[in-house]
């Protein structure tokens, strides 16, 4: 069995070439989706939306938002529980789709929301026979006839078929099917989606490796399902870190070019904090939800990116109605040389041309 033994260097290089994120830019949007597997499609937006911040930092301004909202419209790319997938890779989720809310044993909010559904199940079938009539709907034009209503801590409250819907997506019985002006527009996934599917334990070991693939390295863990297929890549050790982690050698031994880029708060480079102190020995929290006054770094600050090391954050918000990309802290994490502060400069001019806004630093 190999074991490959990296510096701390090593990885970091190996994560950010999976991530798209050193000088080899590819090529347009769908090569980004289809090497990341997919992006998180959050709303929040002080500055850009992640997805399209995450999309911007590989392409640069040859990306424009349109572009990904017209493909999530003509469903060639897949929105799936708050993520954006290859349209491809629909075969690999069809078959957990049909086991949802998931395999036994199942988390306590997984029998949660499966009973709420089995509860209101008289609204579930309300919703597909309006569909087969009179689908594409929006949400509003469908009924809701749910008998208990949808309970959160606040965010969606009684918002019972933006809910259902959604379930309805993950046990693919619902699937988008375009836009209705800014509405979106929801069918029955048998007239939207390729009747293909992948057997479960074959897609989930394709979707594993191809996660570690997006990522270069990951730490090993013991698949929990029994007779599941070996885990991905292949085991490594990282100078100065405990335990073992697991690797994708096609990415090892390859010359690397670095680049500056700003990263989104979510981009998956950072999106796992162990992962990054560890491997990258940064500190970093979104601090969105923290009081005003408890807040390093900003609302929404975005991580700096200069070649293989994470430098800083970058603590600005696009105020649209003033026309202004507003900077109000460049936070170093060292000192930075002469070379790395033109880059990040750079990179901010950059950012706000992409968001046609004029650049304001305090």
């Amino acid at each position: 069995m190999t074991v490959h033994s990296l510096s701390r260097t090593d990885a970091r290089r190996l994560a950010v070439r999976a991530q798209l994120l050193d000088a080899d830019r590819p090529g347009g949007m769908f090569d980004v989706v289809r090497g990341l597997t997919l992006l998180q499609n959050d709303p929040a937006a002080p500055v850009a939306p992640s997805a399209d911040l995450v999309l911007w930092s590989r392409l640069g301004s040859s990306y424009s938002p349109a572009q990904l909202r017209d493909a999530i419209d003509e469903q060639a790319l897949l929105e799936l529980r708050g993520m954006i997938h290859p349209a491809e890779d629909l075969a690999l989720h069809r078959a957990e789709m049909a086991e949802w809310p998931g395999r036994p044993p199942l988390r306590d909010w997984q029998e949660g929301v499966r009973e709420w559904v089995d509860v209101n199940n008289g609204c579930r079938v309300d919703i597909l026979a309006r569909l087969r009539a009179d689908g594409p709907l929006t949400t509003r034009e469908l009924p809701d006839t749910c008998v208990i209503p949808w309970r959160s801590s606040g965010w969606n409250n009684n918002r019972n078929i933006t809910k259902m819907i959604d379930f309805l997506v993950q046990r693919g019985e619902v699937a988008a099917a375009g836009r209705r002006g800014a509405d979106r527009l929801w069918d029955l996934a048998e007239r939207v989606y390729p009747d293909e599917t992948v057997p479960y334990e074959q897609a989930l070991g394709i979707r594993d490796e191809r996660r570690l693939r997006a990522l270069g390295i990951a730490r090993a863990q013991v698949r929990a399902a029994p007779g599941g297929p070996d885990a991905a890549g292949e085991l490594a050790v990282v100078e100065g870190v405990r335990g073992r982690w697991r690797i994708d050698p096609e990415l090892l031994d390859r010359a690397f070019a670095g680049r500056t880029a700003l990263l989104s708060p979510l981009d998956r480079l950072v999106y796992d904090r162990k992962r990054l102190a560890e491997l990258f020995e940064f500190d970093y929290q979104l601090e969105m939800f923290k009081p005003a006054a408890e807040r390093r770094w900003g609302y929404w600050a975005l991580p700096i990116l200069y070649g293989d090391r994470l430098v800083g954050k970058l603590d600005a918000t696009a105020d649209r109605r003033a026309g202004m990309l507003r900077v109000d802290a460049i936070h170093e994490d060292a000192p930075f040389t002469r070379a790395m502060a033109a880059a990040v400069r750079h990179e901010i001019e950059e950012l706000a041309d992409w968001l046609r806004l004029d650049l304001m630093i305090a």
